[in-house]
């Protein structure tokens, strides 16, 4: 079975590592882990179905926990059923998933012109900025954790970006934005 390049693109992207690819029937599958810890590691699931109900959910669930997989990406072609987005809330103590829309993936956000360069930063960078700047996490300016850019990089609460805009008068300007 072929796989569509973009979303290949995107996993690939998401992760920055190499790939390993299974198939399973009904969905295909890719793993990757981080570049920096190979623990940390995100199952991609493609299902079949136009609209995934709690069944596909709870495949999944078992799959991750019998792989000691925390984090996971469902990449829809039609809807999540209402069950199921509850069923994926409940989980979410114990797993991250997240779910996109084929057409959301479509284009690369990051690469359109009037989206700003993005970075996520690590928990010492965000540290080293409030030190810097003698600021409290709730002087940054938010991002909200539904905002697609936010969702392309998979910002949980609490994080920051650093974002970085083209200026006509300083050649570029720097804002930091807090995941809230």
């Amino acid at each position: 079975m072929l796989i569509p390049f973009y979303l290949i693109n995107f996993t690939h992207k998401y992760i920055c590592n190499s790939t390993i690819l299974q198939y399973i029937p009904n969905t295909i599958q890719q793993q990757q882990e981080k570049a920096d810890d190979e623990t940390n590691q995100l199952f991609v699931f493609f299902p079949e179905d136009e609209k995934v109900g709690v069944k596909p959910i709870k495949i999944l669930t078992d799959r991750m926990k019998d792989e000691n997989v925390s984090n996971a990406i469902l990449v829809l072609r039609g809807d999540i059923t209402p069950f199921a987005k509850q069923a994926v809330q409940e989980m979410s103590d114990s797993f991250r998933i997240e779910h996109f829309k084929e057409a959301e993936l479509l284009v690369d956000i990051t690469e359109h012109t009037l989206v700003p360069e993005h970075k996520v930063l690590s928990q010492n960078e965000k540290q080293e900025l409030l030190k810097r700047y003698r600021l409290r996490e709730t002087q940054l300016p938010r991002i909200q954790p539904n905002d697609p850019v936010a969702r392309y990089y998979g910002m949980k609460r609490g994080q920051v970006a650093k974002i970085i805009r083209p200026s006509e008068t300083a050649g570029r300007y720097v804002t930091y934005r807090i995941c809230m």
